[in-house]
């Protein structure tokens, strides 16, 4: 149990890191925003860290979810790592003072860039023994969304996948999950991350800036598609790299309008990937990360008012696995 603040102790406002409109990195900025309240039920978190993924910084400049927001200013973020101040009732599994962490659904809820959070029981469960609350911050949207990718894709012994950005967020999680499986794994990445995609466990490793991944991976049974085909049709040439009826499952949003249709084309299935905030999953997750078989790697942490400064840093891309916000 870790040291919590009483009812009487808590305080009516908390910092948070707000946009009054979309726009670039600079639209950020610290705000004083009432605390969360409470409904149905949901915890009450005193966050620690929160994660910044992708979708965070297309919502920020217009696009993501960007058209769900009714008002501003508003919050962003969806991973959290922290400590529970309010149960959701007197009885809840998790109470005040346990050690926290999960998946909010921004805009719908609070984001998980602020000093508190209140988000229902079903998305957030206790924080991996083996992780800090900045390590487990990194976890949630990225080992979701690539656990629900892979298990999707058919992950099992004997199965090709190709996983596009082996290094980044999702993809780290997803090729350790895939191995786990028992699937022969090949992952793309720069050559600064060849030695830490084989460090991960992968079987072939593809540096996409010396090699065309298709002369590589040929008759792959799935491919985990992090990217789209929004750079040297990355996506259609995916579709070559599977076998006749593989499927490809891709992520990014708007990254490929016309998926469904090159894929019919050329004999091929695909379909997008929408994570879900499932603490079932995430307790799954959690089990692998504190049995040592998946490992979290944190690129970088920068301070909540440091938020423009990660943001950029999300939309140059090449993270090596995530970017976490230091909150409280």
């Amino acid at each position: 149990m870790e040291s919590m603040a009483t009812d009487a102790e808590l305080p009516l406002t908390m910092r948070a890191l707000v946009i009054d409109q979309t726009g670039t990195p600079e639209v950020l900025h610290m705000a004083d925003r009432p605390l969360p309240r409470q409904i149905s039920d949901e915890v009450l978190v005193k966050v620690v860290a929160a994660g910044l993924n992708p979708i965070d910084a297309k919502t920020r400049s217009g696009k993501g979810v960007a058209a769900a927001i009714e008002r501003y200013p508003a919050i962003l973020g969806n991973d959290f790592s922290g400590v529970v101040v309010r149960a959701a009732f007197e009885a809840a599994p998790l109470q005040p003072g346990d050690a926290v962490y999960g998946m909010g659904r921004m805009p719908r809820t609070g984001g998980s860039f602020a000093e508190y959070v209140s988000v229902s029981s079903m998305s957030v469960t206790r924080k991996p023994s083996a992780l800090s609350h900045i390590e487990a911050a990194a976890v949630p949207v990225a080992a979701l969304t690539a656990w629900g990718m892979v298990k999707l894709a058919g992950a099992a012994p004997g199965q090709r996948m190709l996983v596009h950005a082996g290094s980044g967020g999702v993809g780290h999680f997803a090729v350790q999950f895939a191995c786990l499986l028992g699937a022969h794994v090949t992952a793309t990445g720069s050559t600064r991350n060849r030695d830490f995609l084989r460090e991960l466990g992968i079987d072939t490793v593809i540096d996409y800036t010396t090699t065309r991944f298709e002369d590589v991976a040929r008759d792959q049974d799935s491919v985990i598609d992090l990217i789209g085909n929004v750079h040297d049709n990355t996506g259609i040439r995916s579709l070559t790299a599977l076998r006749p009826g593989g499927l490809l499952v891709n992520a990014p949003t708007g990254s490929w309008p016309t998926m469904a249709a090159d894929a019919e084309a050329a004999g091929r299935r695909a379909t997008g990937f929408k994570v879900s905030p499932d603490a079932g999953a995430l307790d799954e997750i959690s089990a692998m990360i504190d049995a040592g078989t998946v490992r979290v790697h944190v690129d970088s942490v920068f301070e909540l008012a440091d938020g423009a400064k990660a943001h950029s840093m999300i939309e140059r891309g090449h993270t090596r696995g995530k970017i976490v916000l230091r909150i409280s």
